[in-house]
């Protein structure tokens, strides 16, 4: 009877909790309490760019940070990007966007100096390479340069927003070899070109919030060589486009502070080969491993089922990952999400609008304790929950 009273209690929990856990972001310890505008990556290294004080670098994930700035005559920093050096030492340029033009170090931070020739407008918001060629977004649109930043040329063809935010830049997934490349602008939402700037167009269908100040690219991980899109946005959190732009989702859950001014990938240090997405804001720096933000549900058929249901995980026991199915006699919108024993959200597995049909879906919990879960889906007015167990 008492096992009988605390199912009924967790299950209860689960349907009247209002303010779950989210986990999905964490906050970690700097590099300090304000502005991060910008980030880039070099191997092990973490660089942020900061809104007043420079650039700082972290070795540990984020743990802790130090500051490298020394010949950063304007440490208003708006962006990072970095490239392999060219004169074959092995080594990498950082390059730096201020407020007052570009900045190149050749040794991770420890000095800098201007790279700013043919640079008309030197309000540098955003840094992108693509093979050889620097692309950096300014107030005044896209300037390209093929020579690390030795001089500058205009590519705004098309443009129709030049107030220029961020940049990303991702191998086209036709099979030509080509790039995308996207730049973020203040309320124009997402532009492409697949010629180098040379000409653009509007992708921002869905993009709930068009002020986009910062974008990071990941590789899918569906073997199609396509990318995922992520773009922060003034006030509105992060949003995902699975298709070059096309449509963008929401996928801010847990994020506290949605005024996101940078994005950066960077592999996570649990040796389990997973990446983590960081998001520097107006409050700090958050972090959110990719795989919670990849939805991998799969149609297992069309034919339209009689009602709404959920089936068992399988296999339960599981260890680390499980496939949990799911019918819609209608399209709906659908959220499968998974709780603890506490009632306390520990995963997002689906937030979308699905059609009729049948589904699973794969849920990893690596990095989860052994123990009883609750899977619940959600379509309308239906609710049903399953129990499932995780036993290392």
């Amino acid at each position: 009877m008492k096992n009988i009273l605390r199912f009924l209690f967790v299950v209860v929990c689960l349907s009247t909790h209002t303010n779950p856990l989210h986990a999905q972001w964490i906050q970690t310890n700097g590099p300090y309490s304000g502005i991060v505008n910008a980030f880039a990556v070099c191997g092990t290294n973490l660089f942020a760019g900061t809104y007043g004080s420079g650039v700082f670098l972290s070795a540990n994930n984020g743990t802790s940070w130090t500051a490298a700035k020394t010949g950063l005559t304007n440490p208003f920093i708006n962006a990072l990007a970095v490239s392999p050096a060219s004169d074959g030492t092995g080594g990498t340029n950082l390059f730096a966007g201020t407020n007052g033009g570009v900045f190149l170090s050749a040794n991770n931070g420890t000095n800098w100096t201007p790279v700013n020739t043919g640079l008309t407008n030197t309000t540098v918001r955003a840094l992108a390479f693509s093979g050889t060629n620097l692309f950096a977004g300014t107030d005044g649109g896209v300037f390209l340069s093929a020579n690390n930043g030795t001089s500058w040329t205009e590519a705004n063809t098309g443009l129709t927003n030049t107030y220029v935010k961020s940049l990303a830049v991702s191998p086209a997934s036709d099979g030509t070899g080509g790039t995308n490349l996207f730049a973020g602008t203040y309320d124009g939402g997402v532009f492409l070109s697949v010629n180098n700037g040379t000409s653009w167009t509007a992708e921002s269908t869905g993009l709930m919030n068009t002020d986009v100040r910062a974008l990071a690219l990941s590789p899918a991980s569906d073997g199609t060589g396509g990318t995922n899109l992520f773009a922060g946005t003034n006030g509105s959190g992060v949003f995902l486009s699975t298709n070059n732009g096309t449509s963008w989702t929401a996928e801010s859950i847990g994020l506290m502070n949605t005024d996101v001014r940078a994005l950066a990938l960077s592999p996570a240090s649990d040796g389990t080969g997973g990446m983590n997405l960081f998001a520097g804001t107006s409050g700090g720096v958050w972090r959110r491993p990719l795989s919670e933000m990849m939805t991998s549900v799969e149609t297992l058929s069309t034919k339209v089922p009689t009602n709404s249901g959920l089936d068992q995980n399988y296999p339960n026991p599981f260890n680390p990952t499980t496939t949990i199915s799911f019918r819609l006699p209608s399209q709906s919108y659908v959220s499968l999400k998974v709780f603890n024993s506490l009632g306390r959200e520990v995963s997002i597995l689906l937030e979308k609008k699905l059609s009729a049909g049948t589904y699973v879906e794969r849920w990893d919990a690596q990095g989860l304790p052994s123990g009883v879960y609750f899977c619940r889906l959600q379509t309308g007015s239906f609710t049903e929950t399953k129990k499932i167990l995780l036993q290392r």
